[in-house]
């Protein structure tokens, strides 16, 4: 209910402001909002070519076949003369993202059919670790901790080990296997969910810690930062964790007093002892690397796990196929049954990350998601915090909207600021520390068609805030 309204808030404020701003003059045209594309030239005006000042129409000579020439002499550099017929046609700028017809598009060949591509592969793999037995063994083992986090889940129950993978994968940076893992687990919690049409205590919990994007390797985040030429790319680990870490915390925290768990439980804090020990060893040993040696640990540390994640389903399925065999199946089709099931997961699930898709394209397109976000600089400007932290800002304010849209404000930082300012470095903390919490709610709750998602949306939006106050501090006191 709550995210169908916001939904509904984010369209029709979008379509409003567009209109607006076309009749009172500050757009020149709204074509860019539905048909644009990502980085073309905005038209501003269109003039007659006497109305150009002398300068202006000095520099633009009409040649055969080329009526498009940069003006080299104007105050803003990136300002675009077209000359056709009797008028010169004004672009002034660059599009921030796709309009909402091109998003439609995109969304399908570039978002959903690489999901889908993912969700078979992992699906196929996990269709081995039931029928082999291997995520039994796993739920068994974990139980004694999740039947504590998640009271209403059965001991033994698969969606444990599923859960398990998930959380392993979004620690490693793992994206595309953390997705087909999740989606998972989110199925297997739906068979035990009373109401279906309403989000279960154990599906909100693992959702919000699933959002709260805890990741040891941030290797996307390194890698832009190797792109930008930054000095040590791998300087925003520490910051990353801490800041992910801080916010997991948070998350389970807010759901677990929501839930009325119980935090004195002995398996609760062992693992909790465990993994911050896990953290801190891992940070000592990264710490004491050079350069070469902390790019070459953090490129090949997640890809080498994951293989062998793959490895592992593969070598236990062939140990016990029996077990396939006594199931009137082979393992390889086993794995394609597991494939196709991914990918109905993939159309399932379609339809909701569109409709958010677009609702968010023409929300940045329409030029309000601009005016909020420089209201918020400039609130936070006069509390005294500095430039260099309002400039990060916008990726901050996007993130839980769109992952690709905060990942071009990264990009464009590190190549305004330089990719070792404390603007780019904290735009790049505020990128791996969190979910894009939209996104994740339209795919998770619309693979298993849940209308109610309660507090989970709330939850998530806090946890948002507290990862960026946490990575403002963080980064901060780093840099």
């Amino acid at each position: 209910m709550v995210l169908s309204r916001f939904w509904l808030v984010i369209f029709i404020s979008a379509i409003v402001f567009v209109v607006f701003s076309l009749f009172s003059g500050d757009s020149y045209t709204i074509d860019h909002v539905l048909n644009g594309k990502k980085d073309d030239p905005i038209l501003v005006s269109e003039k007659f070519a006497e109305q150009l000042p002398a300068f202006i129409k000095d520099s633009i000579k009409k040649a055969p076949e080329q009526t498009m020439i940069i003006n080299r002499d104007t105050l803003n550099a990136d300002t675009t003369y077209v000359y056709k017929n009797k008028t010169v046609k004004i672009y002034s700028g660059v599009q921030k993202s796709d309009g909402l017809l091109p998003t439609c598009k995109s969304t399908l060949l570039e978002l959903i059919l690489p999901l889908m591509a993912y969700l078979a592969f992992f699906c196929g793999l996990m269709e081995l670790l039931i029928i082999s037995g291997a995520s039994g063994k796993l739920a068994k083992a974990l139980s004694p901790v999740f039947v504590k986090v998640f009271p209403s889940i059965p001991k033994d129950h698969p969606s444990i080990s599923y859960m398990t993978l998930n959380f392993a994968a979004n620690f490693l940076g793992l994206d595309s296997a953390a997705t087909p893992f999740g989606l998972k687990a989110m199925e297997s919690l739906q068979e035990i969910n009373p109401d279906k049409d309403k989000a279960s205590d154990a599906q909100i919990m693992f959702l919000c810690l699933h959002a709260s994007g805890l990741t040891l390797i941030a290797t996307s985040i390194i890698g832009y930062r190797a792109a930008a030429n930054a000095s040590n790319p791998a300087d925003v680990m520490l910051p990353c964790i801490i800041t992910s870490f801080i916010g997991t915390i948070a998350a389970f925290l807010i759901v677990g007093i929501k839930q009325k768990i119980n935090f004195r439980s002995a398996s609760l804090v062992i693992v909790l002892i465990t993994l911050i020990a896990a953290i801190v060893g891992l940070l000592m040993y990264v710490n004491h690397l050079d350069l070469i040696g902390k790019n070459y640990f953090t490129s090949n540390l997640s890809a080498l796990i994951l293989i062998g994640i793959i490895a592992f389903t593969l070598i236990f399925s062939f140990i016990h196929e029996k077990k396939f065999t006594e199931a009137s199946t082979t393992v390889f089709e086993s794995f394609v049954v597991g494939a196709n099931n991914g990918v109905k997961t993939g159309v399932t699930i379609f339809p909701y990350v569109l409709g958010m898709l677009v609702a968010i394209s023409l929300f940045r397109n329409s030029g309000l998601f601009e005016i909020i976000s420089n209201w918020i600089a400039f609130i936070f400007s006069n509390m005294g915090v500095s430039k260099e932290i309002t400039n990060a800002l916008p990726v901050a304010l996007l993130r839980p909207f769109s992952s690709a849209g905060s990942r071009g404000f990264l990009i464009d930082s590190m190549n305004t600021f330089g990719a070792d300012s404390l603007t780019a470095r904290l735009s790049s903390i505020f990128q791996c520390s969190a979910e894009s919490t939209f996104y994740v709610i339209a795919v998770y709750f619309g693979s298993v068609n849940i209308k109610n998602t309660r507090y989970a949306l709330g939850t998530m939006l806090v946890v948002d805030l507290i990862c960026v106050i946490t990575a403002i501090f963080v980064a901060s006191w780093f840099f």
